[in-house]
C-alpha cells in the first residue's frame, strides 16, 4: 500500500513538472533570400501560410509549408510594410518613397495598382477587420492616409500630431498606435478616422514595436531610448510594468497560445518574457540572433519566429551583397 501510494504521487505530479519545464526558442535554419537592399517589416499571411519580407524595392515571398522562396513582389522605390484583405484576394505595400500603396493580386503576386497617397512617408501599414479598410502611418508627415481596398483608392487621412511607428488593429474599430517622437500612444475610430485618446508611455522613450493581447486586454510596447517594454492597460491607458530588453529594438510580438512575449533587438538579441498573469511577466529566454536582426513575424499555428537579416561588414553598415536571409527558431 506505501509503494501504491508513492506511485499514485508521482503521476499525480507528473502533468506539474511537464507544465513547469520551460520552452525555449532554439535555431533551426535559415531561409536565403534573393537581392540586395535595406529591410524592414516582415508580415505573416496566415490562411495562406504566407512570409513576406519588405526588401529594397522589393517584397520577398516565402512559402511556409516548404519554408522556400515561392516569388518576389518588384518594381518599386522603397518599401516598408506589408497587410493583406484576404476577402478580396488583395496583398498592399507601403512604398514609402514613391508615397503609394501598392495593390498586388495574393495568388499570383502581380501588382494590380498603384495608390497616390497625398501624404508623405508611408510606413506602417495594417488591414482594420472592422472597418475592412487599409491604413498607412506616414512617419514624415505625422499622418495616417486610409485606403479602400475594393475601390484601391484613398478616402481619407488622419492628423496624428506626431512621428507614427507601428500600430495593432483590436478588431472592434480602434487601431493603437505608437508615436516615435512624443513618447506616447494614440487611440483611433475607424470609423470616425479621428485620434479620440493619447497615452503617455513613460518612462518609454522613442517606441516603435507595437503589440496586442486582445483577451487580456494589454498593449506592448517597446521603446529604445530606455531599452524598455511597456505593459500597456488598454482599459485606462495605464503602463503598469517596464520590462528590461536589448538595444536597437524595432518589434515586439505576443503568442496568445504559448502567451509568450518576444522583443526583437538589433544588437543581436531577442528578449522573452512568459506572462504569468496580463498584469504580470517573466522574463524568460534571452534569444541570441544575429546583429541588426531587428524586426520578425510569428506564424501562429507552428510558433515559429522569422527574423530579416542581412551579413555586414566588420565595423560597417554595408551590407555583404547576397547574403539577406531569414533566420528561423522554433520554441521547443
Amino acid at each position: 500500500m506505501k509503494n501504491l501510494s508513492i506511485l499514485l504521487i508521482f503521476f499525480a505530479a507528473l502533468p506539474f513538472c511537464a507544465l513547469a519545464q520551460q520552452q525555449n526558442y532554439v535555431a533551426e535554419k535559415t531561409i536565403a533570400l534573393p537581392g540586395d537592399g535595406g529591410y524592414d517589416y516582415a508580415f505573416i499571411d496566415q490562411p495562406n501560410n504566407t512570409l513576406y519580407v519588405s526588401h529594397g524595392t522589393a517584397v520577398n515571398v516565402v512559402d511556409l509549408k516548404t519554408e522556400t522562396v515561392k516569388g518576389t513582389i518588384a518594381g518599386m522605390q522603397g518599401v516598408h510594410g506589408i497587410a493583406v484583405d484576404n476577402q478580396l484576394n488583395r496583398g498592399f505595400i507601403s512604398d514609402g518613397k514613391a508615397d503609394q500603396v501598392i495593390v498586388f493580386d495574393l495568388k499570383t503576386l502581380a501588382i494590380i495598382n498603384r495608390v497616390p497617397l497625398d501624404h508623405k512617408g508611408a510606413d506602417a501599414i495594417l488591414f482594420d477587420p472592422a472597418s475592412k479598410k487599409i491604413f498607412t502611418f506616414n512617419g514624415h508627415s505625422s499622418s495616417a492616409c486610409v485606403v479602400d481596398p475594393e475601390t484601391m483608392k484613398q478616402i481619407a487621412f488622419i492628423d496624428m500630431g506626431g512621428a507614427p511607428e507601428f500600430a495593432v488593429a483590436d478588431g472592434k474599430g480602434l487601431i493603437y498606435n505608437n508615436l516615435e517622437d512624443k513618447s506616447s500612444l494614440n487611440v483611433i475610430d475607424t470609423k470616425t478616422y479621428k485620434v479620440t485618446q493619447n497615452y503617455t508611455l513613460s518612462p518609454c522613450g522613442g517606441p516603435t514595436g507595437l503589440a496586442i493581447d486582445k483577451k487580456g486586454q494589454k498593449l506592448f510596447s517597446v521603446c529604445r531610448e530606455n531599452k524598455g517594454l511597456s505593459v500597456v492597460d488598454i482599459p485606462t491607458g495605464k503602463v503598469i510594468q517596464t520590462l528590461p530588453i536589448g538595444a536597437g529594438v524595432d518589434a515586439v510580438i505576443f503568442d496568445p497560445a504559448t502567451k509568450m512575449l518576444i522583443a526583437s533587438n538589433g544588437d543581436g538579441t531577442a528578449s522573452v518574457f512568459k506572462q504569468d498573469t496580463p498584469d504580470n511577466y517573466i522574463p524568460a529566454q534571452t534569444i541570441t540572433t544575429q546583429n541588426r536582426a531587428k524586426t520578425m513575424a510569428l506564424d501562429l499555428s507552428t510558433h515559429k519566429l522569422y527574423f530579416p537579416v542581412a551579413n555586414f561588414e566588420p565595423g560597417t553598415k554595408t551590407a555583404i551583397p547576397g547574403s539577406f536571409k531569414v533566420l528561423v527558431y522554433s520554441l521547443q
